[in-house]
């Protein structure tokens, strides 16, 4: 048996609940295996009274989840112009002895996420978009930022889709050694939906803290 989260919108602060089901893990490395692991995490996920959860990776038996992963979902980067979400938030980060690496929101990527100077750079310490620096607290907050900056550019129906939904996985998420994650961001979007925010884009970065976090702080020169 494994667990694993799964996001679950709801109104108000916190705007994001966490299930950690017990459920049957397929191992391998094969996508009929893995996908086989997706749908026993859902049906464990129904079985706490998830409806109609959504896996959002490259590994989704839905299209739509597959659209929505980080790797696919793509963002107006300030110079580099529209890249995938992943490319663009490795490119962003400024860590204590290097960065940001502003290359890497070119790059494919699997390479971006890869790239060795982000494990050997020191400490995180914020991270730069636009000529602006953002904090890194709170600790998910530029991700989810940056993810609702995504969806702004998918279509009026992707989104209605989204909001259909009242759960999100992504089954390669291991909380463990990961803070961000692709179907949290998903599970915020429907939340800030559901009390009316429904273009979270639009908020300025100080807007979004509040509305998403309850939190106050912002961006900087």
């Amino acid at each position: 048996m494994a667990k694993r989260p799964v996001f679950v919108p709801q109104r108000g602060i916190p705007r994001v609940r966490v299930l950690e089901p017990d459920f049957e893990w397929f191992a391998g490395f094969a996508l009929s295996q893995q996908q086989k692991s997706i749908a026993s995490l859902h049906g464990a996920a129904r079985a706490h009274g998830v409806k109609s959860p959504l896996e959002i990776s490259s590994k989704s038996p839905e299209e739509l989840g597959t659209r929505l992963s980080a790797f696919n979902l793509l963002v107006d980067h300030p110079t580099a112009g529209r890249v995938p979400l992943e490319s663009a938030f490795q490119a962003a980060k400024v860590f204590g002895r290097g960065g940001p690496y502003r290359e890497l929101a070119s790059a494919a990527p699997r390479d971006a996420k890869g790239d060795p100077r982000l494990r050997n750079s020191g400490l995180l310490i914020r991270f730069e978009w636009d000529e602006q620096r953002y904090p890194n607290r709170p600790t998910t907050a530029f991700y989810d930022w940056l993810y609702m900056k995504g969806l702004s550019l998918l279509d009026d129906d992707a989104r209605s889709l989204i909001l259909q939904r009242d759960g999100f996985t992504d089954i390669a998420f291991n909380p463990e050694r990961s803070i961000n994650c692709q179907a949290s961001s998903a599970a915020l979007f429907v939340s800030l939906a559901k009390d009316g925010c429904d273009q979270p884009w639009r908020m300025s970065f100080e807007e979004f803290l509040e509305h998403a976090y309850g939190a106050r702080g912002g961006a900087g020169r």
